[in-house]
């Protein structure tokens, strides 16, 4: 048994059943970000960029991609929320954390845990772009388009899953299961 899936049986069984079988592994997860990484490296190729992880869900993939960009990374953190302690988003943006730095003349790029009903991401897009960046692209893990309320997409992302509340790999359910260095899914609240 291979030790990502040792550790799944144990924190499987540590929170009694409630999470599914490893569904994109770390190593998965580590080839994606190269890839991705590499991808931005030739696209804003002698330029800086900025990372604006969305916290706190973003913060275990955006460490992984920073690692593969072969450029000058500038990063800063936004604090956003519309699920709460809710599987469900409730439709609502709300601003927790605003931005530290000036994004102005730069190369933004959101750095998003999952793309799912796409409000959020619509809302931080529009916000952001009032403030005068060169531009504003979108890095995200994981892609529901099962979920997608509006038509926006990301410009780079990793992986796309089905209609599920996926936990794992800085994803969590009401706090939990961020630590899990795999994605799975929420099987029962």
């Amino acid at each position: 048994m291979s030790e990502e899936k040792v550790m799944a049986a144990k924190a499987k069984e540590h929170i009694q059943g409630t999470i599914g079988e490893v569904m994109i592994t770390e190593e998965e997860i580590e080839a994606k970000a190269r890839e991705i990484g590499k991808k931005i490296t030739e696209d804003f190729a002698g330029e800086e960029v900025v990372l604006v992880g969305i916290l706190r869900g973003a913060v275990v993939w955006m460490t992984e991609l920073m690692k593969n960009i072969d450029l000058d990374v500038k990063i800063d953190f936004m604090a956003c929320s519309s699920y709460g302690a809710s599987t469900k988003t409730s439709g609502v943006v709300k601003i927790n954390k605003d931005l530290d730095s000036d994004i102005e003349d730069k190369n933004v790029i959101i750095v998003e845990d999952i793309v799912d009903s796409g409000l959020t991401l619509e809302y931080l897009k529009e916000y952001l772009g009032n403030r005068g960046p060169k531009c504003v692209k979108v890095c995200a893990l994981l892609d529901k388009p099962s979920g997608r309320k509006v038509d926006i997409e990301a410009d780079y992302y990793g992986f796309t899953v089905g209609d599920q509340f996926i936990v794992g790999y800085g994803l969590d359910y009401n706090q939990s299961y961020r630590q899990l260095p795999y994605i799975t899914v929420l099987t029962s609240e």
